[in-house]
């Protein structure tokens, strides 16, 4: 029997520090999601040895006897946390499931990863970068509203009702909010009034492009000024309906754009690529994440439902991907 080591960081883990923002552990998972992954693993015949976080990865590394790990590691600070385990892991020569540092890396980096997607022409939200609140005063051709987040942060981390600014003063406001309470750049875009969707896709050479989720706050499909927060994903105010009851020819272009930025910076195994669609049906991609929640109150059991399979069995065939990959079949 196969043993599949897990890392993962917890949010019991985190430890707050004077300063930080009420979200600073939104990335890590409840113990209870540790134990229904493992499970699933479990009941796809594996045994589960669980890891935990990076620390007890470089503690353990040396006695560490697993075929495979199943990282869904968030990495505790910096913009490179979401490598720290890859390539821990790649330096000792232990496969692993999931994309590499260097995929993980760009994408947390929400600038980075945007210049991907303008490389390969991958339709985003115009932005603009700020480091400082004084470099506001240079820039005046920006066309409000405008959405302020952090550069790399992921689950929504820095967005509130307040994220969303309308002119100068309030961009001003929010930028210097996100610089001084998340210690690092804000990231400023147009803001897309219209839909949300997300698309989950599982696999590598011939990835598997899940159906289409679309995102329902307060009861409302076309959200317009509402978007994702921090508040909304800890509240009964979010829904994913899947499949998303959308024109066959706007499911064809978010498949493909999706499948496109998978390509487009690599991810390996699964993935989800997370859309805003405005009043004229055109799609920009906002992020893809190569690390997604796999909680199941999140899309990938939701997806698995809709093609007529279990959560358990999802986590199999992500976990396939990756032995195929290494050979280990």
């Amino acid at each position: 029997m196969k043993i599949v080591g897990l890392t993962y960081d917890l949010k019991t883990d985190y430890q707050f520090k004077e300063g930080d923002p009420e979200d600073a552990n939104a990335e890590f998972d409840h113990p209870s999601t540790i134990d229904v992954i493992a499970d699933a693993i479990e009941a796809n015949g594996f045994r589960v040895e669980k890891i935990g976080n990076a620390g007890n990865l470089l503690e353990r590394l040396g006695s560490l006897r697993v075929d495979i790990v199943f990282n869904i590691s968030e990495g505790l600070s910096g913009r490179n946390r979401e490598s720290q385990v890859p390539a821990i892991l790649e330096m000792a020569g232990i496969p692993f499931v999931g994309a590499d540092a260097l995929t993980l890396g760009l994408t947390l980096d929400k600038v980075m990863a945007k210049k991907i997607f303008i490389a390969d022409k991958i339709p985003t939200p115009k932005f603009f970068e700020v480091s400082s609140k004084e470099q506001l005063s240079s820039i005046n051709h920006h066309k409000f509203p405008l959405i302020v987040k952090p550069r790399f942060e992921g689950s929504s981390k820095g967005l509130s009702e307040s994220s969303r600014v309308q002119n100068k003063e309030e961009l001003c406001q929010q930028v210097e909010y996100i610089i001084n309470s998340y210690k690092q750049p804000a990231l400023v875009e147009e803001f897309i009034s219209g839909q949300e969707f997300t698309v989950a896709i599982v696999g590598n050479d011939e990835p598997e492009v899940m159906p289409v989720v679309q995102i329902k706050i307060d009861g409302k499909l076309k959200l317009n000024d509402k978007f994702y927060t921090f508040a909304r994903i800890t509240s009964d105010r979010l829904e994913y309906i899947c499949p998303a009851k959308i024109p066959a020819e706007l499911k064809k272009t978010l498949n493909e754009l999706a499948l496109k930025t998978y390509r487009a910076v690599e991810c390996l195994d699964f993935g989800r690529v997370d859309f805003r669609v405005d009043q004229d049906g055109r799609p920009y991609v906002l992020e893809i994440n190569p690390l997604p929640s796999l909680s199941t109150e999140d899309v990938f059991k939701l997806v698995a439902e809709n093609v007529g399979i279990t959560y358990e069995d999802i986590i199999g065939k992500i976990l396939n991907c990756a032995l195929n990959r290494y050979n280990l079949n």
